[in-house]
């Protein structure tokens, strides 16, 4: 079964990696959203599943479940896995230009000027006025559509004796729109920011699968690096024991007489020198121990951090391979990359860019249309005549009429009209086309230049994996030489027939011969991995899926 792994299993912030949602006024939570202040406090989870793999006091870890805990507690993963929640955010911040927009503007204004002439009602002209209140909606529609719509109103009084209407009601409604019938007509082309975007999510999701496939051939390498590490201890152990057992023999010969002195001091300057290789392999165990601890989150748990590591897959290669076919890897490599995938999304973004840019080159025409309603409210005062004629009649009247007037839509005014702005000359225009081309043509070599390193990797890989396969063969090959000559060599000093130097000297080979096995094995485990990577393929073939 295939393992899901969430790299963000490690962080859980309260408030600040919440979905970005933009709720709708007059929905209640319009109001808690604008209104509240968002929480800053990020709360991190202790690590997890480390209790699922701890027995009798170990930490018990096979690769897979190695790697489970990686996925599960890795630091460095998790923030990796973070930057994907600013393209989203990018998505959404794209679509905010189809948001609609209502503008609300109220005043109040008090005048009292000296009269100038026998025009101006008064001697003293006061005027009072409440607005106007407008109320203005603008929206941009997917096809490139602007509309607005929009009301006012204001009420004002006035001491004039040739106010008509005191106090008096003015309100209008208006209706407009703007259709681009040239530039900026298409669809597509209003839609480019959010599509855009949608495409760099998808770049940033390779990139983050990249870091994570590094990141995972990193800890991957730690887990062999202890093993590697684990070995070469035994092997110093073993040749401890030997440069004991040959210091030992001396010393019983020394004291029957059958050696001088002088033979004992090459067996105890070796044995001193294999408990310094001893230590020394300690000390490298431990520190590489601490690295894989820091890789699974067991350094932040108490509980866990000081649990002996048992890791339970083999150092040696598997003895039977499977031939590699370079060229089929090669394809592999070239469709499974993320960063081949996110070149060819590159190359859709720059088509975008020139069909932008293209588009800007045309003239800008766009149709225009608005239409208006107004109306008029008040007590209206009837004179004798004109200017400051004694008043016959008071009709009364008030807000209720202007509105009437307003949406009776009997007094009213539309229009229609086109807009047309051509460009004699556009250098800028056609640098812009220019460069987007340019961009286009250095992204197509890129690409090509990113196969051809790619191929390249790859079939360095495999040679490197096939060598490594041959260098563990050959490494056992000399391993078992060394042990027969070790063990011809005892048997020629039992006879007498050679020194104890040619023994201490058979034993010292044996052990490189060892210690080379165990490099090998793990330069082999690593050239396989690196070869995973390469190609692409390693989270697929260690189980690893990543959530987003």
């Amino acid at each position: 079964m295939r393992l899901r792994f969430a790299a963000l299993a490690l962080i859980c912030a309260s408030g600040l990696l919440a979905q970005v949602e933009a709720p709708l006024f007059p929905k209640a939570s319009y109001f808690r959203k604008m209104w509240s202040n968002p929480s800053t406090q990020v709360q991190l989870e202790p690590p997890a599943k480390l209790a699922d793999y701890a027995v009798d006091g170990k930490l018990e870890l096979s690769l897979r479940a190695y790697l489970d805990l990686v996925m599960a507690n890795n630091t460095d993963i998790s923030i990796t896995k973070l930057s994907v929640e600013n393209s989203r955010n990018a998505i959404t911040n794209a679509f905010g230009q189809y948001d609609p927009r209502l503008t609300v503007t109220a005043g109040y204004n008090h005048s009292a000027i000296p009269a100038s002439t026998q025009l101006d009602g008064a001697n003293v002209n006061k005027q009072t006025q409440f607005g106007p209140v407008n109320f203005t909606y603008n929206q941009l529609l997917e096809n490139g559509t602007s509309f607005n719509l929009g009301f006012n109103g204001s009420k004002s009084s006035s001491n004039s004796a040739f106010s008509t209407y005191n106090p008096a009601f003015v309100s209008n409604f208006s209706a407009g729109f703007t259709q681009p019938l040239l530039r900026g007509r298409s669809p597509a082309i209003v839609r480019m920011p959010i599509t855009i975007a949608r495409a760099n999510l998808r770049t940033t999701e390779l990139n983050i699968r990249s870091q994570v496939m590094t990141a995972v051939q990193n800890a991957e390498s730690a887990y062999w690096a202890v093993i590697g590490a684990r070995e070469s201890l035994r092997v110093q152990q073993e040749s401890l024991a030997m440069r004991k057992q040959s210091l030992e023999r001396s010393q019983r010969e020394l004291e029957l007489g059958a050696i001088p002195q002088l033979e004992t001091y090459q067996p105890e300057a070796d044995y001193q020198n294999a408990v310094i290789q001893v230590t020394q392999a300690k000390f490298r165990l431990a520190q590489l121990e601490d690295a894989l601890r820091r890789q699974i989150g067991a350094d932040l748990d108490p509980k866990y951090r000081e649990l002996p590591i048992v890791l339970t897959e083999t150092v040696m290669p598997p003895s039977e391979a499977t031939p590699l076919d370079r060229e089929s890897l090669v394809q592999k490599a070239l469709a499974n990359r993320p960063e081949m995938q996110s070149s060819r999304i590159g190359l859709d973004i720059d088509d975008l860019n020139i069909r932008s840019a293209a588009d800007q080159l045309r003239p800008q025409l766009n149709l225009t249309g608005s239409y208006r309603s107004n109306g008029r409210g008040g007590n209206q005062y009837v004179r004798t005549g004109l200017g400051s004629g004694q008043i016959t009649t008071m009709i009364p009247g008030g807000l209720y009429d202007a509105l009437s007037e307003v949406f009776g839509f009997n007094n009213t005014t539309y229009s229609l009209g086109l807009t047309l702005n051509l460009p004699l000359r556009d250098r800028a225009g056609q640098a812009r086309l220019a460069n987007s081309l340019l961009s286009k043509k250095q992204d197509t070599l890129s690409l090509r230049s990113r196969e051809q390193s790619v191929r390249l990797e790859v079939l360095n890989a495999i040679t490197n994996l096939e060598s490594s396969r041959e260098s563990v063969k050959l490494a056992i090959i000399a391993r078992d030489l060394a042990q027969k000559q070790l063990d011809a060599d005892r048997q020629r000093y039992d006879l007498g027939v050679i020194q104890m130097y040619f023994v201490l000297d058979s034993q010292t080979r044996l052990t490189t011969a060892e210690a080379r096995v165990v490099t090998e094995s793990i330069n082999y485990r690593t050239n396989q991995l690196n070869l995973l990577r390469v190609t692409g393929t390693l989270l697929d073939e260690r189980g690893i899926a990543i959530q987003y």
